[in-house]
């Protein structure tokens, strides 16, 4: 990577994406020989892996979230990457209970709109606050940002009370 890391910032900004392609060739069979050594992955996987740690920088640098590129950009992406399998096995080891009810609640996510499910992801899980999640959606101002979020979150609940029921119906009938 000759390219300056101040540089390949700004580039990330405008949408080149040069800087992280040479990064996935460079560092792929490393990042997969640390795979499977760390987390027993095999390559396949690993390269998977890489490329949505990738595409996650990308999106940080992209959205604002990243304003400098980190010191060790590899010891940055490859702890993006120990978090994602982390995050994999704690979902795995959930209680079949609690898998079920994440299924079932990202099922009723899914039958929100698009803007709604877009409103609530900024808000909820990309910590924006109500002036951003304004101007990533295209509100007049913050006010509506946090109209539109409570609306969609009482359709959020309303799919789910809705899904609730019908899954005890069934189980009465059943």
């Amino acid at each position: 990577m000759n390219q300056p890391l101040a540089e390949a910032l700004t580039h990330l900004r405008m949408g080149n994406q040069s800087f992280l392609i040479t990064f996935y060739e460079e560092q792929r069979d490393h990042f997969a020989r640390w795979a499977r050594r760390q987390h027993q992955l095999e390559p396949a996987a690993a390269h998977d892996l890489l490329r949505a740690v990738l595409v996650d920088f990308y999106d940080q640098v992209a959205d604002g979230r990243v304003t400098k590129l980190p010191p060790d950009l590899r010891n940055y992406l490859y702890g993006m990457a120990q978090e994602q399998i982390q995050a994999q096995k704690t979902t795995a080891e959930l209680p079949k209970v609690e898998a079920s009810r994440r299924q079932q609640l990202l099922r009723v996510f899914s039958q929100l709109g698009t803007d709604s499910q877009q409103v609530l992801m900024y808000f909820y899980f990309r910590g924006y606050n109500f002036e951003k999640v304004a101007g990533k959606m295209g509100f007049a101002n913050a006010t509506v940002a946090k109209l539109q979020k409570t609306n969609s979150l009482r359709k959020l609940i309303e799919l789910r009370a809705r899904a609730l029921g019908e899954a005890a119906d069934s189980a009465v009938a059943g």
